[in-house]
């Protein structure tokens, strides 16, 4: 049975969120919350990530994350978020057991489209798939754009990376690297720019960092990955405290794990000349104002790691894998020109650039709608 009730909250503003909705099973252990916070453009696409310390707010940032994501790269979709409480990590017969339970209670929730974030893969949206229709990067083996199996996140990331360099007159070759984060976004974008002579001398994980000015051996570390060991393993690697990776020196620095890793009290410790940002939000607002004002260009989370929600999108409008790629090289490269040149022709910040070209988008788009207000009321199922 569904509790409705109202209640105020200070994040809603003229885009939403359009929906909240509270979702628990007791029994099984299920909790979860699904953020829809606008559907001007479409049915909101937005991730299902898995973790065990999300708040509602933090679930309402990446919504909005996503909506503007979605209204940057120009898909016809919205924006929103499911955060599923638990241990990524979890036996795989239990983590089945709450995906599928999750798909069903938001079978009725057509505003919403499944997608892999943070914990979940395509093995999890097969599991969605077998539940209700709504869901894109599904294995190949079901017709699908395998996401994380492509690295089309990482891909996007890495033509940002090429275009942000270009205008920084930044040679890629041999440009010194940092990836924070070494996931399904980070080690794809650091497999990408390793192939286009990058040098990969810094990478962390969720346990530890490690660090070699001269150079890690990519292919090492994606074997590494592969066999579910951590970074540390390296061999003749020193395994540093993970947030060390924050003060080493380097070129290109790229966030690809939690939000807000980045923040007033480390921001000084931060030696690069661009970050590029592969997580959602990885990085509060007050510290991307002190990286501008020390001279360090940011590109902001929704223009920098669309890849995977533009390949998603693709998928399911039937495009095949070749198109996907090619329209995630076109949009993204655009894209982080545009804001290059918003920024410097109107003296702002990156992401007050980025901003204002999907607000643009977003409010153009709800002009066209029928209704011309949302809902803040969350709901429990």
């Amino acid at each position: 049975m569904a509790e409705l009730f109202s209640q105020n909250n200070d994040q809603c503003d003229e885009l939403g969120p359009f929906k909240i909705i509270h979702v628990q099973q007791a029994a099984i252990g299920l909790r979860a919350i699904l953020v829809i916070d606008n559907i001007a453009k479409g049915p909101a696409i937005g991730g299902v990530r898995m973790a065990e310390d999300v708040s509602v707010e933090e679930c309402m940032r990446l919504a909005r994350a996503m909506t503007f994501k979605n209204a940057a790269a120009g898909l016809p979709f919205g924006g929103g978020k499911v955060v599923l409480y638990g241990d990524p990590k979890m036996d795989k017969e239990l983590k089945s057991r709450l995906i599928r339970a999750l798909a069903q209670a938001l079978r009725n929730e057509d505003d919403y489209i499944f997608a892999p974030d943070m914990g979940t893969d395509e093995e999890c949206m097969a599991w969605v798939r077998d539940e209700i229709a709504r869901v894109v990067a599904l294995p190949r083996e079901l017709g699908g754009i395998p996401l994380d199996e492509i690295g089309a996140t990482g891909f996007g990331l890495s033509q940002a990376v090429e275009v942000a360099s270009q205008r920084m007159n930044l040679p890629i070759e041999n440009a010194r690297i940092a990836v924070q984060g070494f996931g399904a976004v980070g080690k794809h974008a650091a497999r990408f720019l390793a192939k286009r002579g990058a040098r990969i001398v810094a990478v962390a994980d969720s346990s530890s960092s490690i660090h070699d000015a001269d150079g890690l051996d990519i292919d090492q570390l994606l074997t590494l990955k592969e066999n579910g060991k951590p970074v540390s393993d390296y061999p003749g690697s020193k395994a540093l405290e993970r947030d060390a990776i924050i003060d080493v020196p380097c070129d290109i620095w790229i966030p690809a794990a939690r939000p807000d890793v980045i923040h007033s009290d480390n921001v000084e410790r931060l030696n690069t000349r661009l970050v590029v940002e592969g997580a959602n939000i990885p990085i509060t607002h007050d510290a991307e104002e002190r990286l501008h004002q020390r001279g360090i260009m940011v590109i902001p989370d929704f223009i920098a790691n669309a890849g995977g929600v533009i390949c998603a999108a693709m998928e399911y409008q039937g495009a095949n894998q070749s198109s996907a790629l090619q329209m995630i090289e076109e949009k993204l490269r655009r894209n982080t020109g545009i804001i290059f040149d918003k920024v410097q022709q109107e003296k702002i910040l990156p992401r007050q650039a980025a901003q204002e070209m999907a607000l643009e988008r977003v409010r153009k788009a709800m002009g066209f709608r029928r209704f011309s207000s949302f809902s803040c009321a969350p709901r429990w199922l």
